[in-house]
């Protein structure tokens, strides 16, 4: 049986908790899971205006660090200033359709993770049981498989976004090898919900419902691992506190696929989509797209007693209500 959320939360009490691309999607739900446990949030974007709107938004206590992690030397300043306990590294570079510049990926998901590995496994804290480093790998690493998703099956990336992560994910396990590192890379899949970038499927369909036009989308007949933000953020937590060995990589997902048609249906159904509005078919699919089997959660359950448990109707309704009530708040704060 899986310990309870605000017991796992309490282990990090009084640790010092660095989590790097702490403005971005994943990166603000750990804040907001680990704060009410009593941990020292350190929290480090590559601009003040998105730690700004973090502390805004969510009202963290937590430290705020700008450090652009491209440069050279940046995270080795950082982490001696820092002296974390554990480390969630979650800032990468290629999710979003503009970051297509190729010296960037290498430099951010593969050279920068190297370098992280390095650095801290050449520093000691003894009196953390836990994880150094957790890693935020991706799903896009495996490319398409045939059947079922395990941590072993073949890695075949096919976008520049996914080689560059499957990268710096080989070099951290070299470094894991060497040195012993407590270290995993976590490999998350769909991830929706609060914070996601606005090109996405549910920030689309939430947009289409507030202007009332029609939403062009692919067939959507490609399968999916829809996984709620909370979830995925717990689940990165909860392996933070792994204790003896671990493993240097776990899939992070519900193990249930699920259509993109029929995650967009059952959106609609909760926004109240009109008939019609929802056109599937009008685009084409990405040349890149991938398609794979059911991801084996055995793992995860194994290590944690856990695995996400949000469905997606339960998801998309939380993410509504929370958009609602921040609009609320940022109306009362405006009053």
């Amino acid at each position: 049986m899986a310990q309870p959320l605000a017991d796992v939360v309490r282990q990090y009490a009084g640790r010092r908790v660095l989590i790097t691309g702490a403005g971005g999607f994943i990166g603000r739900w750990v804040a907001r899971l680990l704060q009410p446990g009593g941990a020292e949030l350190l929290l480090a974007a590559r601009s003040a205006a998105s730690l700004e709107s973090l502390g805004r938004a969510y009202q963290f206590t937590g430290r705020t660090m700008v450090s652009d992690l491209s440069e050279a030397g940046s995270f080795e300043r950082l982490y001696r200033d820092a002296r974390p306990h554990i480390t969630f590294h979650l800032a990468g570079y290629g999710v979003n359709p503009e970051e297509r510049d190729p010296q960037l990926a290498y430099k951010m998901n593969h050279r920068l993770i190297k370098d992280i590995s390095e650095i801290i496994s050449a520093s000691r804290m003894d009196d953390w049981p836990g994880v150094r480093l957790i890693n935020a790998g991706s799903a896009a690493e495996y490319g398409a498989v045939p059947g079922p998703v395990t941590e072993k099956s073949p890695e075949n990336p096919v976008n520049l976004y996914a080689r560059t992560k499957l990268a710096g994910k080989l070099a951290l396990d070299g470094c894991i090898q060497r040195t012993g590192l407590r270290a995993i890379t976590a490999r998350l899949f769909t991830v929706y919900g609060p914070g996601e970038h606005g090109h996405r499927l549910l920030p689309s369909l939430i947009e289409a419902a507030h202007t009332g036009h029609t939403l062009a989308l692919t067939a959507g007949e490609q399968q999916r691992d829809f996984t709620y933000v909370a979830d995925a953020a717990e689940g990165l937590v909860r392996l933070g506190c792994l204790e003896g060995a671990a493993p240097p990589v776990a899939n992070v997902a519900t193990g249930t696929l699920t259509s993109v048609r029929g995650f967009a249906e059952t959106a609609g159904k909760v926004l109240s989509l009109r008939p019609g509005q929802l056109n599937f078919g009008a685009l084409p699919y990405r040349p890149d797209e991938t398609l794979h089997g059911a991801v084996n959660t055995s793992l995860l359950e194994g290590l944690l007693g856990w695995k996400p448990p949000t469905s997606i109707r339960s998801g998309i309704e939380k993410t509504v209500a929370f958009r609602a009530g921040m609009k609320n708040e940022c109306a009362e704060v405006g009053s």
